[in-house]
């Protein structure tokens, strides 16, 4: 039973840290180990709590989804042109995490997770975060250019390392290039959504063919409380969400990370 809430407790942090920017791959190193929980297969276990977090924005973004995804094959297949913008949205999109897919394909399996790396890159994250919050004061852009998701791209292609934030990146690049804050949440949003499609077929072969027996319970309950937090969590973060509130994000980076770097040596 006490595993069991464990497991719980993990798939509420994965809810609540997929959608604030500030790592949830880091916490959940960190709080397995805090937990005594020994997750042999992380990568599973992610790709599982991940799926809940997936869910949950595509229900939250179903309008946006529908509109791009009609749009986009009104444009292409019958070849309307008053859709073009949805098309052309896709594709910034596609821009902004092929660069992330490239350098996990190449260089996920070579970097270490122990909570020393997860320290540093969190520590990282507060910094972006942090510099942001410095250059709050600027003239916000109203569109999103090819180049400023090219930019976006660049920023979420250091995601694959563990610790550091993927919408936290995300977020840092489109707010570098003077995009509004809500826009660039959901630009945010919306492309992990679309790059979360091939890791899960990825992740769901891997767990089939694992050598290794996965905790069947567990995990089915840190899916839902992935769900059901990444719903909560999203929510929040869209409709409250300032700026200068980055701060905060920033500071908790700086604790966490010092807190993972701590544990490393203790």
């Amino acid at each position: 039973m006490l595993e069991i809430i464990k497991y719980i407790i993990l798939g509420i942090i994965q809810g609540i840290t997929e959608i604030f920017p500030i790592s949830s791959s880091g916490h959940l190193v960190i709080f397995s180990h805090l937990l005594g929980l020994n997750l042999e297969h992380l990568s599973i276990f992610l790709m599982i709590t991940n799926t809940g977090s997936f869910l949950a924005l595509v229900i939250f973004f179903r309008q946006d989804l529908k509109q791009l995804l009609v749009g986009t094959y009104r444009f292409v297949i019958k070849r309307e042109q008053n859709f073009k913008q949805d098309f052309e949205y896709v594709l910034k999109l596609l821009v902004a995490i092929i660069p992330l897919g490239i350098a996990a394909f190449f260089f996920k399996n070579h970097l270490p997770d122990d909570l020393l790396t997860i320290g540093f890159a969190l520590i990282i994250t507060a910094g972006l975060l942090f510099y942001i919050y410095k250059i709050r004061d600027i003239q916000w852009k109203k569109e999103l250019s090819w180049k400023n998701a090219l930019v976006i791209g660049a920023f979420q292609m250091f995601a694959f390392v563990p610790g550091i934030s993927r919408s936290g990146m995300a977020l840092s690049g489109g707010l570098s290039q003077k995009i509004e804050l809500k826009k660039i949440v959901k630009f945010s949003f919306l492309a992990y959504i679309f790059i979360s499609i091939p890791v899960m077929i990825v992740g769901f072969y891997n767990a089939y063919h694992a050598s290794e027996s996965i905790h069947i319970v567990g995990y089915s309950l840190a899916f839902m409380m992935s769900f059901i937090f990444s719903f909560f969590t999203i929510h929040v973060l869209y409709h409250f969400i300032k700026v200068k509130n980055l701060l905060y994000f920033s500071l908790y980076c700086l604790l966490i990370g010092g807190l993972s770097i701590v544990l490393y040596f203790l």
